[in-house]
């Protein structure tokens, strides 16, 4: 995380400066309004001290690569690449007003709908970037943005590499260690398409839990502790009570430890999001794929129909309605995943039924006997078997006799003498519990709500706090000043800051409101006018609770 303060947003014709968006370690992102045509855009510039041609290049590669896939409905769209008078390349893109997952899913419950509706939309999005030979390599909720039709929407292909480099890859840095797989971490760190799909099902893992996939609440949390969890330790299943079994399963084979036991693609990985939603009677979430190669693939009598509507074409788009539903006189298809994750009700021995409960067997995979025991009849049709023949006619062609009529059944009457044993069994026992047995107390109740004496410890407060005047107030305009500071020793990589400006007096209580600063170090706040000594104060949050002491420093310190 950087502490610097950010540079001088560059004068740019056609564009009018309006208020900066966010600062990373070698670009910041303002805000800017377009004249024409009359639109406001995120414009994202390099600083004028990064020097390392590497920077350049990848900074030129990203505003290639976005390019080239910004005409994706969940990737963000690119509109201009330039270099501004003073030297500093930019890149001008569609402006995503809306909060983005990285603050949304720690602050909020997101629902099961709206994570599978996300993940579905950016699986194609993926899968659109390695049909065009990009591997993303830092997929997670920061980077899904949210447009003004609220559609998540892909960015940051600052670290992306061809699919073709992902053997070797150099190093690990840019990477978000908390939704980074395991190969990543290697002696030799590595990548390929089944590495962004483990970063794809982390991020809809955090949507759902509130937190990283390998987070422990009251617990160490740092870098290290990050990367030994994700390298050794098993993913802990969702436990939310509105999360099904299956959508644990596909989590779990997605974030396999070992690459060849993850899904061979994001279009599968999505594909499996939408068996999900059919399995929850939710709508079924489009998934859009683009691709530019000249050849298709074959498809064979067992592709099912999910498959047909994904043929290479210029756009191939996965209709939601025919996800997972196979055609007459195929095979039942076999389960790559086993290994993995076992099939959800699946059976353990010939002839075992699924549990009380269980999910119900999808399409294509009941056998002959459970088809016949759910075929439908005309009303009033007797039931028989499959195999039984048409009742014989008489000799001359008329009605049947008397002795060729099927016997009354005697289920009724069995049923009837069943529920006047039962009736009469449950009022002698009413009767013998009101009369003769005296009532017992009841068990002794014990405290729900017990106080847990044992809580975390709070993070260490921020050091080297530093308060900079950007622009001075005139008379009631509030000029803006630069809040910077250094992150306490230990702090994990999730914590965050609260900042504000302390004990506002009457009018002036929109300037005390706490601030909550995420993934850096820095912010850019209103000064209250009319008050030279006023005070600056931040705090630093752990993601379980507990808030740190505060740290001070006023404007006639400066």
């Amino acid at each position: 995380m950087s502490s610097r303060p950010p540079s001088r947003p560059p004068r740019l014709a056609g564009y009018e400066y309006e208020q900066l968006l966010g600062s990373g370690g070698f670009a910041d992102v303002f805000l800017y309004r377009q004249f024409r045509p009359q639109r406001r855009v995120a414009i994202k510039v390099l600083l004028s001290n990064v020097l390392d041609e590497s920077v350049h290049r990848l900074f030129d590669a990203e505003a290639n690569v976005m390019a080239q896939m910004s005409t994706h409905p969940s990737i963000v769209t690119i509109h201009q690449a330039e270099v501004s008078d003073d030297h500093r390349p930019y890149i001008v893109m569609e402006y995503c007003p809306r909060p983005n997952y990285g603050l949304r899913f720690r602050k909020e419950r997101i629902t099961v709908a709206e994570a599978l509706r996300v993940g579905v939309q950016i699986a194609g999005a993926v899968e659109t970037a390695h049909r065009a030979g990009i591997l993303h390599r830092d997929i997670k909720p920061a980077n899904i943005l949210v447009t003004d039709y609220n559609r998540p929407a892909l960015t940051d292909f600052g670290i992306s590499i061809a699919t073709g480099q992902g053997d070797d890859v150099e190093d690990s840095q840019g990477m978000s260690i908390p939704w980074s797989p395991p190969e990543f971490f290697a002696d030799t760190p590595q990548a390929d398409v089944r590495s962004d799909v483990f970063s794809l099902a982390a991020t809809v893992y955090s949507l759902l839990a509130g937190q990283t996939p390998f987070e422990r609440r009251g617990q160490r949390n740092t870098a290290s502790d990050l990367i030994h969890r994700i390298s050794t330790e098993p993913l802990q299943p969702l436990s939310r009570p509105d999360v099904p079994a299956e959508l644990n399963r596909v989590l779990s084979i997605a974030m396999a430890k070992d690459r060849t036991g993850r899904f061979d693609t994001a279009l599968a990985f999505g594909r499996s999001l939408q068996q999900v939603e059919l399995s929850l009677s939710l709508p079924v979430t489009q998934m859009d794929v683009l691709d530019d190669r000249a050849v298709g693939t074959s498809h064979s009598a067992e592709d099912d129909e999910l498959d047909m509507h994904t043929r290479i074409r210029k756009v191939a788009t996965v209709d939601p309605d025919s996800a997972g539903l196979t055609g007459p006189g195929t095979r039942r298809p076999l389960d790559p995943y086993a290994g993995v994750a076992p099939a959800l009700g699946s059976p353990t021995g010939p002839g075992q039924r699924p549990r009380p409960g269980g999910p119900v067997p999808s399409h294509g995979s009941a056998d002959p006997a459970s088809v016949e025991s759910t075929m439908l009849r005309p009303a009033g049709a007797p039931l028989r078997a499959p195999s039984t023949a048409a009742p014989l006619q008489a000799a001359d062609g008329g009605a049947p006799s008397s002795a060729q009529k099927a016997p009354t059944p005697a289920w009724p009457f069995v049923a009837l003498a069943a529920l006047l044993v039962v009736v009469l069994g449950v009022g002698a026992s009413l009767g013998v519990r009101h009369f003769v047995v005296t009532p017992e107390e009841g068990p002794a109740t014990t405290e729900v709500n017990t106080v847990v004496t044992d809580s975390p410890e709070a993070p260490g407060e921020p050091t080297a706090l530093d308060l900079q005047i950007i622009s001075e107030g005139r008379g009631t305009e509030p000029g803006m000043a630069r809040i910077s500071w250094e992150p306490p020793e230990g702090v994990t990589q999730e914590a965050f800051y609260r900042v504000r400006w302390k004990d506002m007096p009457k009018n002036y209580e929109k300037y005390g409101v706490f601030q909550e600063v995420y993934g850096r170090n820095s912010v850019t706040l209103p000064i209250p006018p009319q008050l030279p000594g006023a005070c600056v104060e931040v705090q630093t949050v752990d993601p379980s609770g507990p808030v740190s002491a505060s740290v001070e420093k006023c404007l006639d310190e400066k």
